[in-house]
């Protein structure tokens, strides 16, 4: 019996419309957790391009993908020109 050959999932592969970008970002906010919305802008520069999204951000390459990574920690400054530099903004709305 052969082992099955399995790729790891990259959830960048599914990220291809505007509309899919805001809710997979939206759901990564509503966990409450930094890292995972780190991550998850960094998932979603990776699959927009991160030299394009690094060079619209006005921040380097490697910086980005230090800062959205799981470890990282990027400032509220950094988060909002890549927001923007994504064509996304961030949106608040009462808790329920």
């Amino acid at each position: 019996m052969t082992a099955a050959k399995t790729k790891p999932f990259d959830p960048a592969a599914y990220l291809d419309s505007p509309e899919a970008i805001a809710t997979y970002l939206t759901e990564a906010l509503e966990t409450g957790d930094p890292a995972f919305v780190a991550d998850a802008l960094g998932v979603v520069a990776r699959a927009r391009g991160m030299s394009e999204v690094a060079h619209a951000a006005g921040v380097s390459r490697e910086s980005l993908y230090r800062a959205l990574s799981a470890e990282g920690n990027p400032e509220f400054g950094t988060v909002l020109k890549v927001a923007q530099a994504l064509g996304v903004r961030l949106a608040f709305e009462t808790a329920a």
